[in-house]
């Protein structure tokens, strides 16, 4: 049986629209680009990261979700407002942060229309 310590790091491949748009967007609310080719790169987060990649198909975009778990919501919320990222990019869309009977959330879409939740468990075992 292969043990699980001998594994990397798991990223998941998410689409851009507009692949220069969504990588500004990304950069805007704190991510930091990585390694980056013609149509992907790696957008950090701390020690979280993704593969941004100029792909898209629109029902798929409408359907994926990112969940980020972050210490506390509502600075996180603070900051995207902060942002102006509604003003900046066309379709963006958030939530206040709400409770959860799991913990707490905001909500975030970005341009290419991805789904962010911003959260925090009630339980740090979660």
């Amino acid at each position: 049986m292969l043990q699980i310590n001998t594994m990397g790091i798991m990223r998941t491949f998410v689409p851009s629209l507009d692949y220069e748009t969504e990588k500004q967007f990304y950069k805007d609310i704190g991510f930091q680009l990585g390694w980056e080719g013609d149509d992907m790169c790696v957008m950090h987060a701390g020690e979280q990261s993704f593969y941004l990649q100029r792909y898209y198909i629109k029902d798929w975009a409408d359907n994926f979700m990112m969940f980020l778990e972050v210490k506390d919501v509502d600075k996180w919320y603070a900051h995207l407002i902060d942002q102006n990222l509604k003003e900046q990019y066309e379709g963006v869309k958030m939530t206040e942060p709400v409770n959860e009977f799991w913990g707490k959330v905001c909500r975030l879409i970005t341009p290419t229309g991805v789904l962010w939740h911003f959260g925090t468990f009630a339980e740090a075992d979660n």
